[in-house]
Order: structure tokens, then C-alpha cells, then sequence
């Protein structure tokens, strides 16, 4: 089939700064696109106004939503079918578990096939897989195919009851022509983190494994680029450990300031592990990014980072929260500028002829292009 069709894509945010992979997707995939968001259940269409048109349906999706806190909302379905109708809408590619679950009822009814990408949360926190058990049942039920971005997530889709035919493991991609291969050779002993500072990728974790690198190599130093609601505890932990002038945070960067950043580096390190409530990762396109850009990935044996990064060939892997085997995991690429290139390089092979956007994209289109009859 060519691209001459209508593809719907919904995803939660109408713009986050670590949804990056979500924005490839869109630009990337084929068809004639439109793009809805709003939360689980879309709330604008692609002019940004809203799906539900009369002020009466808006006053009564609103009371069921946020005093009866419902998720089968009559009024917003009718919308978003007669939005597809209007659309004459080929397929819809739903970003998120949780928002193709909520607009399954609204494809069954206008018949258009629903192919919904997985992220990390929507799978494996274990609150948000009991409230949405039902209408995940009814999407695996009725969607023409799961998405999933690591090999764990797959087999978990399966067990929640995806249809094994059905589902893909296809991780974000990473453009490799954006991220071209970095010489680091003449690096000094210098680290990078970038992510959310949220519980499952620890970043007192990795604090506390940089501890035991400075107390050897005082020269050390980590950059750690982002926000999260454990930022201000991360600082406090720098404080107490009296890492100031080896561990830097910089708060959220543009891209373009990250890989200014990039090019100082000797490796990427993060301590990404499963979180009290069950949450994990899927496949950091930081990891992606910063092995493309020939940095070799000091990581943890965790979700699809052990798929991304090949241990011993491509980055170092150690148990989640084993934080000597980190710091000594770190301390080898600290001590060998020469082993940090040749992982690098390898790891840079490895995006190219495994994880590049375009081999992602095809897949995907070949996925959603499938699904039209």
C-alpha cells in the first residue's frame, strides 16, 4: 500500500520534553496524518479545538469525569467516531497503553483497525495495569497490534493477555545521522546522565556509585541533565557526600546544549531500576542517543537497556542497585580512554544497523499499513 492513507495518531501530551520518541513517530510515519491529545482519551483534534463540540457535552463529560471519575464516557466516544467519520480516518495509532485502551470503544464503533504503542508505565506500574485491566482486555480483544519497545515488555503484554500474533518488539528508534559518531579518545574523566529524576532511573543510585569513583579519581566529574520530582533529594545526597564540584546538575537542556555537552564525555552512566510500584523503563532513547554518538553506556541488566547495550561489547551492564559494581564499572572507563572507544564505536555500529529511526519507521508502517484492509 503507498502512503495515500488517513492515519490518526492520539498521544496524552500536546508536548513533553522527554517525549521526543512520540515527535519522531509523528514525522516519520506514512500517511496522511492527523494528531489528537488530551490526556488517555483525546480532548482536542488536530486544530486544537475541542472534539466534544456542544458546551452541554463538554458540562457533561466533565461531571462524569471528575466527579464520577469514569472511564467510559458515552458523550466523548460519540465525538471522536464522528471525528473519525468526518476524517474518513484509515487507521489510528494510539501512543500509550492507556489512551488506546480509552479510544478502542470509539474504533470498534467506527470500524477503523487501532494499533496501540507501548511505552514503560502503561505495562509495568503495577496502579495503572489494575485500573485500566478491563479496557486493556477489550483492546487486546479488538486492536490489529501491540507495540512493544523491549523483549520484557512484549512477554508481559502476552501475559496480560495480547494476542502473541499480534505483537511487536520494536523499540524507539534513534536517528544515527543526527547522533554521527563521536572521538572521544582524548576525553578527560567526564560522565553524563540525562533523564527524569524519577524513582526508576535512581539517580541517588548512580550519586552514590560516582562517590566511590571520586574517592579514587578525584578528577571525576558527572553531568546530570534534567528535572524530576527526586531532584531536590538527588542535590541534597551531592551535598551530604560533598560532591559539588565533581557532579554538576544542570536542569533541562535543548538538544542542541546536550550535545555540545556530548562531545566533552568519556560514557553515559544511569542506574535504572524497577520501582517500588513496579514501573520500569522501556528503552531510554538517551541510551540510544548517546551510543549513537559513539559514548559507551555504563547501565543496569533492566528492561530493554540490556537489549540496547551489549555487555562487554558495546557498554558495561551491572544488577539494578548494585552500586560497587557500578562505581567499578565506571572506574574501568575512567582508567582506559582507549577501551572507552573501541565500546563506543561498537556501540554506534550497533544503532546503525539496529535501532536507526528509519528501520523503526518502516517497521511501523509496515505494521499499521497491515492493518487497513
Amino acid at each position: 500500500m503507498s502512503g495515500e492513507y488517513n492515519l490518526c495518531i492520539i498521544k496524552p501530551n500536546r508536548s513533553a520534553f522527554s517525549e521526543t520518541f512520540i515527535q519522531a513517530h509523528i514525522d516519520g510515519l506514512a500517511g496522511n496524518k492527523k494528531v489528537l491529545y488530551g490526556g488517555a482519551f483525546p480532548v482536542y483534534d488536530h486544530q486544537d479545538k475541542p472534539l466534544i463540540r456542544s458546551k452541554f457535552g463538554l458540562l457533561s463529560y466533565l461531571i462524569q469525569k471528575r466527579i464520577f471519575k469514569r472511564k467510559n464516557i458515552r458523550v466523548r466516544t460519540r465525538a471522536l467516531v464522528n471525528y473519525f467519520k468526518a476524517q474518513k480516518t484509515d487507521a489510528v495509532f494510539a501512543e500509550y497503553g492507556m489512551v488506546g485502551a480509552s479510544v478502542t470503544e470509539a474504533c470498534r464503533l467506527a470500524k477503523v483497525p487501532l494499533i496501540i504503542h507501548f511505552h514503560g508505565a502503561d505495562v509495568f506500574h503495577r496502579e495503572t495495569v489494575v485500573a485500566y485491566r478491563e479496557l486493556y482486555q477489550k483492546a487486546f480483544a479488538y486492536g490489529s497490534a501491540f507495540i512493544a519497545v523491549s523483549a520484557e515488555m512484549a512477554e508481559a503484554l502476552k501475559q496480560m493477555g495480547a494476542p502473541a500474533d499480534k505483537v511487536y518488539n520494536a523499540s524507539c528508534g534513534v536517528n544515527t545521522k543526527e547522533f554521527p559518531l563521536l572521538d572521544i579518545s582524548a576525553s578527560q574523566k567526564n560522565f553524563l546522565f540525562i533523564g527524569r529524576f524519577v524513582e526508576k532511573k535512581s539517580p541517588v543510585s548512580l550519586v552514590k556509585a560516582f562517590k566511590i569513583v571520586v574517592d579514587k579519581y578525584p578528577d571525576a566529574r558527572l553531568w546530570m541533565v534534567g528535572a524530576g520530582p527526586l531532584f531536590n533529594d538527588t542535590q541534597k545526597l551531592i551535598g551530604k557526600l560533598g560532591l559539588e564540584n565533581n557532579i554538576t546538575l544542570t536542569g533541562v537542556l535543548k538538544p542542541a546544549e546536550i550535545k555540545e555537552l556530548m562531545k566533552t564525555m568519556r560514557a553515559f552512566v544511569q542506574h535504572s531500576v524497577t520501582a517500588a510500584d513496579g514501573d520500569k523503563e522501556g528503552t531510554p532513547l538517551t541510551v540510544l542517543e548517546a551510543s549513537a554518538s559513539g559514548l559507551p553506556v555504563v547501565s543496569t541488566q533492566h528492561s530493554g537497556i540490556k537489549e540496547a547495550v551489549i555487555d562487554g561489547v558495546t557498554g558495561l551492564l551491572v544488577d539494578e542497585y548494585d552500586i560497587t559494581g557500578m562505581a567499578e564499572k565506571i572506574m574501568i572507563l575512567a582508567s582506559s580512554a582507549e577501551l572507552a572507544v573501541k565500546l563506543g564505536k561498537a556501540g554506534h555500529e550497533h544503532m546503525v544497523n539496529n535501532y536507526d529511526i528509519k528501520l523503526r519507521i518502516a517497521l511501523l508502517d509496515h505494521v499499521i499499513q497491515n492493518s487497513i484492509v
